[in-house]
C-alpha cells in the first residue's frame, strides 16, 4: 500500500517500522522540524525523522503543515492511506481528503477519553488503571473522527508513562497494519465517538509539574508518574528547583517520628525516614521520596541526598521560588 506517514515523537517510530518491515511503500515522511535540545541547545532531529533516515526513506519537515508546498508534494504521491502518529500539528482536511482509504491516527487512548496532545501522560496522572490505543479516521475537530479499531491494556501501578508509552506503541503498530488490511477489504464498520463522553488531555506545560503538597499523597505520585520524563515533578529547596524524580505513597508512621506526631506534620513537610525522607501531604498522607535531583545537579537517591545536605526534620518544601 502506497502510504504518506505523518509523526514525531518515539511513540510513532515503531509504526513506521511496521509499515516498512510488511513491505508497504512509505513515500514520504512528514514529521516536525530539528529542535535545540539541552543545555547546549544542540539543534536535534525528532526521533521520527532519525528512523525514516535509517530507514532511507524521504523527510519533510515543514513549519506549518498548512503550507501548499505539503499539499503539492501530498498530491503528487496520490498516497492510498495516510497515517498520523502524534504529528504534533492540526492535519487541515485539503490534505486528509488526498487518501484513497482515507487518514487514519493512531491514538493512545480509549477514544472519547483523552483526546489531545498528552493522552498517556494524563491517563497516569489521572490514576486510571485501564487505558489502551484507538485507530480513527481524522476529521476537523481534534481527536473527534470515527473510530474504527481499539485495544485496551491494563495500567500497572508503578507504571511511568514513558514505560506505558513503550508498552503501547507497538500494539499500536499492529493496530494500525490491521486497520488498513479491514479498510482495504472494506470490513470494518467507523464507530462515531460519543462526543458526551470525550475528555480531553492537553499538551504538557512546565508549570504542570509544581507540586501542590496539600494534595493526597497517591495523587502527587501519579503526578510522579505522569510527568516523567517532562515537565517532571518539582517543588523548591532552599531556594532552588528540586524535582522529584521516583517516590511512593506512605505513611508518616513509618518515619522516624514518633507516630503520636505525626498527624501534627503538616503538607511539604519533610520527617525524617530509615531509607532517605518522606515529605507530608493532604489528608494526613506522606509521600517516600527516593530519588531526587536539584537543578544543575546528577539525579541521586533521597538517601544521598539527605545526608549530604544535612535535612532535618521540619524543614519545608515548596516555598515560592524566584
Amino acid at each position: 500500500m502506497r502510504v504518506v506517514f505523518m509523526g514525531t515523537p518515539p511513540f510513532a517510530v515503531a509504526t513506521l517500522d511496521a509499515l516498512h518491515s510488511r513491505g508497504d511503500e512509505v513515500s514520504l515522511v512528514f514529521t516536525q522540524p530539528d529542535r535545540p535540545v539541552g543545555r547546549g541547545r544542540k539543534l536535534t532531529p525528532p526521533p521520527v525523522k532519525a528512523r525514516a533516515l535509517e530507514l532511507g526513506l524521504p523527510v519533510f519537515q515543514p513549519q506549518r503543515v498548512k503550507g501548499p508546498e505539503a499539499l503539492e508534494r501530498i498530491g503528487a504521491i496520490a498516497p492510498e492511506a495516510i497515517v498520523v502518529v502524534g504529528y504534533g500539528q492540526i492535519i487541515p482536511e485539503a490534505i486528509f481528503n488526498f487518501a484513497k482509504i482515507g487518514c487514519i491516527n493512531v491514538h493512545g487512548s480509549l477514544l472519547p477519553k483523552y483526546r489531545g496532545a498528552a493522552p498517556i501522560n494524563w491517563a497516569v496522572v489521572n490514576g486510571e488503571t485501564v487505558t489502551g490505543v484507538t485507530t480513527m479516521r481524522i476529521a476537523k475537530r481534534l481527536d473527534a473522527g470515527d473510530m474504527l479499531l481499539k485495544r485496551a491494556v491494563e495500567i500497572g501501578p508503578d507504571e511511568t508513562a514513558p514505560e506505558l508509552s513503550a508498552r503501547l506503541a507497538p500494539i499500536g503498530a499492529e493496530l494500525l497494519l490491521d486497520t488498513l488490511d479491514a479498510l482495504a477489504s472494506g470490513t470494518i464498520v467507523a464507530q462515531p465517538q460519543d462526543h458526551d463522553e470525550a475528555t480531553f488531555a492537553p499538551i504538557l506545560k512546565r508549570e504542570d509539574g509544581w507540586i501542590d503538597w496539600t494534595l493526597p499523597a497517591r495523587q502527587i505520585f501519579h503526578r510522579v508518574r505522569g510527568f516523567e520524563p517532562w515537565p517532571g515533578t518539582y517543588t523548591s529547596f532552599r531556594g532552588k528547583r528540586l524535582h522529584i524524580r521516583k517516590a511512593r505513597p506512605a505513611t508518616l508512621q513509618t518515619a522516624a517520628a514518633a507516630p503520636e506526631t505525626a498527624a501534627a506534620v503538616l503538607p511539604g513537610t519533610i520527617v525524617a525516614a530509615e531509607e532517605g525522607f518522606l515529605v507530608g501531604c493532604g489528608d494526613d498522607s506522606a509521600l517516600a521520596v527516593e530519588e531526587v535531583q536539584l537543578d544543575g545537579k546528577n539525579r541521586i537517591s533521597s538517601n544521598e541526598f539527605r545526608r549530604g545536605y544535612h535535612l532535618a526534620d521540619g524543614e519545608k518544601l515548596g516555598e515560592p521560588l524566584e
